[in-house]
């Protein structure tokens, strides 16, 4: 019997290298995704769903996860960088759009699959090192992603039977690096962290979208061995 996951953010970036890893492997991948995942090989099935549209979830996965009884694992990974900038300078407003897309819309995934019947072995909330180094400029993104480092510790208590975790997946080439890596968007001589991004893209320090999925893939394993609830640094697993 395949191995089955289920992956949101599946369209572009780390969630679609998340899902070439493990059709490579031969799993069953659900996704949940603004665009759609397509010219991917493998047992794929996925559904169009914006995750900061709370309402139209329940339905996009009880669409999409008809008739199956037991995931894998379950890998939390949509999410949004918002605005560098500092913190007097970031309206509620530009906070709420970033705490919707990357705190609240997990919430409402993990109470539906709480209260699914599915039998879920692992569930995975990528998170960031923003979420702890407290950088100049990551303002609603890493207080997001504090957020939702909490909001897995909370749930492990809620889902006595399936493990949980919060995943820093290091640095990866993405979309979002675009973004950070633009000086007409971003000022890193104000913002020195994403100076050293820029240093790192186009190097090992920063892998592509499928060798970051290849090794997430390889390192979820072995986060069974942390407490339920415990939030990790791809980095310091690699080191450990």
């Amino acid at each position: 019997m395949s191995r089955t996951v289920l992956i949101t953010g599946n369209s572009s970036g780390l969630g679609r290298g998340l899902s070439e890893a493990y059709l490579e492997r031969g799993w069953e991948v659900y996704g949940v995704s603004r665009r759609g995942c397509r010219g991917l090989t493998g047992k794929l099935r996925d559904i169009r769903c914006d995750l900061t549209d709370f309402e139209t979830i329940p339905t996009a996965l009880e669409t999409l996860l008809m008739g199956i009884g037991h995931l894998d694992v379950v890998i939390l990974n949509a999410g949004i960088l918002g605005r560098v900038q500092d913190m007097a300078d970031t309206s509620l407003a530009d906070i709420r759009q970033v705490m919707d897309a990357n705190v609240w819309s997990n919430k409402v995934l993990l109470d539906w699959l709480l209260g699914s019947g599915i039998r879920i072995d692992q569930i995975v909330l990528i998170s960031s090192g923003a979420a702890v180094n407290g950088n100049r400029g990551w303002g609603a993104y890493a207080i997001s992603k504090a957020a939702l480092n909490m909001l897995t510790q909370l749930y492990a208590h809620e889902f006595p039977h399936s493990h949980l975790s919060a995943l820093a997946p290091g640095l990866v080439d993405t979309a979002m690096q675009d973004v950070l890596c633009d000086p007409d968007q971003v000022d890193a001589s104000r913002f020195p962290s994403v100076a050293r991004l820029r240093a790192a893209r186009h190097t090992a320090d920063m892998p592509s979208p499928g060798e970051a999925g290849r090794r997430i893939a390889d390192a979820i394993p072995e986060l069974k061995r942390l407490p339920s609830g415990s939030f990790s640094d791809i980095r310091s697993l690699d080191q450990g």
